[in-house]
């Protein structure tokens, strides 16, 4: 991972003033081109997507990385004593990050790229405040209900998760460095995270919204992209999500080693090996994006990946989902 940073573009306080964030940004040529911020997976850094923020740059878009609360460049940095959950994630924080992003980048179609958890929390985000959000693109995301995950791993994941949900209660945060699983949350993310992979619902501590009910009616372009060995959001996984939001436009794409340039990818090293994937992403956000109606649903792409089949059952920078 040796590509360089892009540049700083804004520094952002969230709305409670209980975090801050540093936007950085990779602005395309033609001031027009459509903005993708790019939502991190749980416990991983901003910093670990710059490659593939450069490879979607070099398609022609405009990129912005930011960190999730309590990660990288952000601040205060998860620890003792320092508490949130998804909510202040999805009702704060993304507001005040989009609203910066859309200062910067004024008229132009907005998209949100989540990796994993990033993928989850942005589809939330958009469901209840659409007006921010132009389309969504999902790689390697998909829902922790154990009953996507099948037979055999989804009892492992339920145990594990309540026992997770069981440390923090116990700790008050989740010491995931040390552990090897998430990195170091806090008590209420894990919570949240834990009490999805036990119900399949979305029912974040402290809220007041039915984000089920706003998931039904988000119908805004969304591309899921699996990945191949994906053992963090398999199919079974990722369809569970999907059910959740019935009336968004979908398109399906799977990613794997022919569209890699014959390199083995996986739920973290997709975005090492993003020869095929930037380019796919790019042009499905320009006519996602550009058309007045929706992008073609269900279609199998022809350059190089291939369309999901039926539902199937990792480690990375933070080993988590």
């Amino acid at each position: 991972m040796d590509a360089q940073l892009p540049p700083v573009l804004a520094s952002v306080t969230a709305g409670d003033g209980g975090a801050s964030f540093v936007l950085r940004a990779l602005r395309a040529a033609d001031p027009s081109a459509p903005v993708t911020v790019i939502l991190p997976a749980m416990g991983t850094p901003a910093r670990f997507y710059a490659p593939f923020a450069h490879a979607l740059h070099g398609e022609g878009l405009s990129v912005v990385t930011v960190d999730l609360r309590g990660q990288g460049e952000s601040a205060p940095r998860t620890g003792r004593g320092v508490r949130f959950g998804y909510r202040e994630i999805v009702e704060v924080d993304l507001p005040a990050v989009l609203a910066a992003v859309r200062g910067q980048f004024p008229g132009v179609p907005l998209v949100l790229l989540g990796h994993s958890l990033g993928g989850q929390l942005g589809l939330l985000h958009a469901a209840t405040t659409g007006e921010r959000v132009d389309a969504l693109a999902l790689i390697a995301s998909g829902s922790v209900w154990y009953r996507g995950f099948g037979p055999l791993l989804g009892p492992r994941n339920l145990v594990g998760s309540q026992l997770i949900a069981g440390v923090c209660a116990l700790r008050g945060h989740w010491p995931g460095r040390r552990l090897g699983f998430g990195g170091d949350q806090p008590g209420g993310v894990m919570r949240d995270w834990a009490r999805q992979a036990r119900t399949g619902r979305y029912t974040l501590d402290g809220s007041s919204v039915d984000y089920e009910s706003a998931l039904r009616a988000l119908a805004l372009p969304l591309l899921m992209v699996g990945v191949d060995n994906d053992a963090l959001a398999p199919a079974g996984a990722r369809e569970h999500l999907l059910s959740k939001v019935p009336n968004a436009a979908i398109d399906r794409w799977q990613y794997g080693e022919d569209a890699a340039g014959g390199k083995r990818v996986d739920h973290f090293r997709w975005v090492r090996h993003h020869a095929g994937l930037g380019r796919h992403v790019a042009q499905w956000t320009l006519k996602a994006t550009a058309d007045s109606g929706c992008p073609d649903t269900e279609r199998a792409d022809s350059g190089g990946g291939r369309a999901a089949e039926s539902p199937d059952s990792g480690g990375g920078p933070g080993a988590a989902v």
